[in-house]
């Protein structure tokens, strides 16, 4: 796949409710969005953010990077990315193949993961991609706030879900793990871009609504989610604690 057809887009919102103004928080002198964007461009030719925020745009200016602004209704990173895509097609005059939606609040990002979902597309038919880890601790299958996914023979995800999945009968939840290879969705997606203005329209399915998972609509819809796995670790903050965590780590 030719990654000058491959548009990177970084979605920021100013008002987290947990972390108000997150991707301007300081992470060893440079705000979090930078961060998140210099380890896209390593990857990525064209990368821009794209925010509803006047501050979150003079920041990425600032730091010489390219922002786009979009609405301040929209209800997902997903339907900001479609937005971003046609405005920025409008504005550089390329139709780009793919959009890879790159999460805001992972400073540390690996290029690599963002690799690897950009080669799903270098088969045409590729719809959707996202990153799965094999999970290595029981605390981890049971912790809600990780989803869980399933995947069939073709490497296409058959279902995502907060509970631990499958479910291992006939033997204690402390060794599911030991007979079983489970995976955590990892929130770095990809869109072949006429699926990601189609999924955008689709109205919020049951199985949404009752996980919390945007990616079920897209499954009901009958729309097919490649999967990769990815080895490393990912760095999220969503929280000032998380933040001091981190820092504490002396990571940065």
């Amino acid at each position: 796949m030719n990654t000058q057809l491959i548009l990177g887009l970084i979605p920021a919102r100013f008002g987290s409710t947990r972390f108000p103004g997150k991707p301007l928080a300081n992470i060893g002198g440079k705000p979090m969005i930078q961060r998140v964007y210099e380890q896209t461009k390593q990857q990525l030719s064209h990368v821009y953010v794209a925010t509803d925020d006047a501050r979150i745009e003079e920041a990425v200016k600032k730091f010489g990077g390219r922002v786009v602004m979009t609405s301040t209704h929209h209800q997902s990173g997903t339907d900001r990315c479609a937005e971003a895509l046609d405005t920025i097609e409008k504005q550089e005059n390329i139709k780009f193949h793919a959009v890879i939606n790159i999460q805001g609040d992972e400073p540390f990002i690996n290029p690599a993961q963002i690799e690897a979902v950009t080669h799903c597309f270098s088969n045409p038919e590729t719809q959707l991609a996202t990153l799965v880890k094999a999970i290595d601790k029981t605390e981890d299958l049971f912790n809600p706030n990780k989803p869980k996914v399933v995947i069939g023979s073709g490497q296409q995800a058959l279902y995502f879900s907060r509970s631990p999945i499958p479910y291992f009968r006939g033997t204690p939840e402390e060794h599911w793990i030991e007979k079983h290879k489970y995976y955590n969705h990892i929130g770095l997606y990809g869109y072949r871009s006429d699926v990601l203005r189609a999924i955008t329209k689709l109205e919020q399915s049951p199985l949404e609504l009752a996980e919390s998972l945007e990616q079920l609509r897209w499954l009901e819809n009958g729309y097919h989610i490649q999967v990769k796995e990815t080895l490393s670790e990912s760095i999220s903050i969503d929280t000032p604690e998380d933040l001091e965590n981190l820092i504490r780590s002396g990571l940065i």
